[in-house]
Parts: structure tokens; sequence; C-alpha cells
């Protein structure tokens, strides 16, 4: 009985981590592994935003003016999104997405920066990186770091 439901949960987890959209229909992937593995197999870079979702007025403010406008869905098919959550109410996460997130902000965000952008190769080699966003609400930097790697 162990063996069916073993199999089901794996081929569920490779169904899951192999779309380009999450179940819910967002874009971003929140495992970096799973993030890894898709840009290899796609040839793509990985965009990884590090935000504290429910404290970062800043994070808020470029989620709103870059990542939920018509004009990025045009980087859909550019980049793998991996979205790396640091909030402060830590049930927002699961105690794993938590931990693997604080591990990738020791390894990539060292100066513990909010919002920052990293475009990184899918072998996980840092090629740029944006940090922080003006309350002048003006994007035109995270765009031409968009651009930047677009194929």
């Amino acid at each position: 009985m162990t063996r069916p439901f073993s199999f089901f949960i794996v081929i569920m987890i490779t169904f899951v981590g192999f779309s380009q959209r999450t179940d819910n229909g967002d874009l971003w992937i929140q495992d970096f592994e799973t993030a890894k593995e898709k840009a290899i197999s796609e040839k793509k870079s990985i965009l990884l935003y590090f935000t504290g979702s429910d404290w970062c007025k800043p994070c808020k403010m470029l989620k709103e003016d870059v990542f939920d406008t018509e004009k990025f869905k045009k980087y859909e098919n550019s980049y793998i999104f991996l979205k790396v959550d640091v909030p402060r109410n830590q049930d927002l996460l699961t105690e794993i997405q938590f931990k693997n997130n604080l591990k990738l902000l020791d390894e990539y965000n060292k100066e513990k920066s909010f919002p920052l952008i990293v475009v990184m190769s899918s072998k996980g080699k840092v090629l740029d990186q944006l940090s922080g966003y003006s309350s002048l609400r003006d994007p035109q930097y995270h765009y031409k770091l968009l651009n930047k790697f677009v194929k």
C-alpha cells in the first residue's frame, strides 16, 4: 500500500516541479533545487527575488510596480523565477521552506538587503544583481537588469 502512494507522491512532485507555473498559477518557484533543475533543462537563467512579503514596504511596491504588471509578463519565458521570502510571520511558510530560505539568504544575500534581485546561471553562478527599490517607484533599473539577460 505504501509503494503506490510513494510512487504517486514522486510523480506529483515531478509534475509540479517541472510546470512553468505552480498549482495556484503563481510564476514563482519557491524551491532552489527545483529552480536549478528547471533552469538547466530549459537552458535559462534564474531570477532570484529576495523579499520580506509581510514587512518590507519596498518589496511590496516592487511587486506592484514590476512583477504584477502586464509589461513583466513578456519575461515569463526568459527566466526561471525563484522567490525567497523571509517574512517576520514564519507561519506564512513551512518550517523547511523557512530554513531553506535562510540558507539562501546567507549564501546569496549576505548584506540582508530587501528587495534584492539576483540573476544567476542555471548552475548557480551570480551574473548580476540589483538591490533595493526607491520610494520614487521608478522600475527602469529593474527592467534594464531583466533585459540584460533576455535571449
